[in-house]
């Protein structure tokens, strides 16, 4: 798994031009079948690839917090949502709450989570390649494909079930 991820950023680089291009096209038109194709690649990729083996998204980059998950987290560790985000948060560009440091402060040993159960939407939802209306979030999708291997890997399968 090191080998694969310290080629990640390389072959996601070198396949970028190709993905943008074709995720242009699936924007233009994207087909009816999108979501039921993307969740069926996801779930193959997904039994095949332990994430506890990688963290890479825990490692390198932030979830953004929304409020929800600020104050369900807070109440996990019974104290207040302002304590919460004064310890671990801070307000990115974009008035996002991110985390104050990478890697996760929340990633424990053997890439787990010590916050599993409770942890922010954005960290459920990643690489977010079986969501609804998939052709919306390429952009992330683009940066996604560079931090996960099991991103790389749905986009490239993508591209062959996917007829543009």
């Amino acid at each position: 798994m090191k080998e694969e991820l310290e080629e990640l950023p390389k072959k996601a680089k070198e396949k970028h031009a190709e993905n943008k291009k074709f995720f242009t096209k699936l924007r233009k038109r994207p087909p009816k079948n999108l979501d039921y194709v993307m969740s069926e690649l996801h779930e193959a990729e997904f039994e095949k690839t332990d994430c506890l083996t990688c963290a890479n998204c825990c490692k390198t980059t932030g979830p953004l917090f929304t409020n929800t998950d600020v104050d369900r987290i807070a109440k996990h560790f019974r104290t207040k949502p302002s304590k919460f985000i004064d310890q671990y948060l801070r307000v990115d560009e974009e008035n996002d709450y991110v985390l104050k440091e990478v890697p996760c402060t929340f990633l424990g040993t053997y890439n787990y989570c010590s916050i599993y159960n409770v942890r922010p939407k954005a960290c459920r939802e990643f690489p977010h390649t079986d969501r609804k209306k998939f052709h919306q979030i390429s952009n992330l999708t683009l940066k996604n494909v560079a931090i996960c291997p099991a991103a790389f890997n749905i986009v490239e399968e993508m591209k062959k079930k996917v007829k543009l």
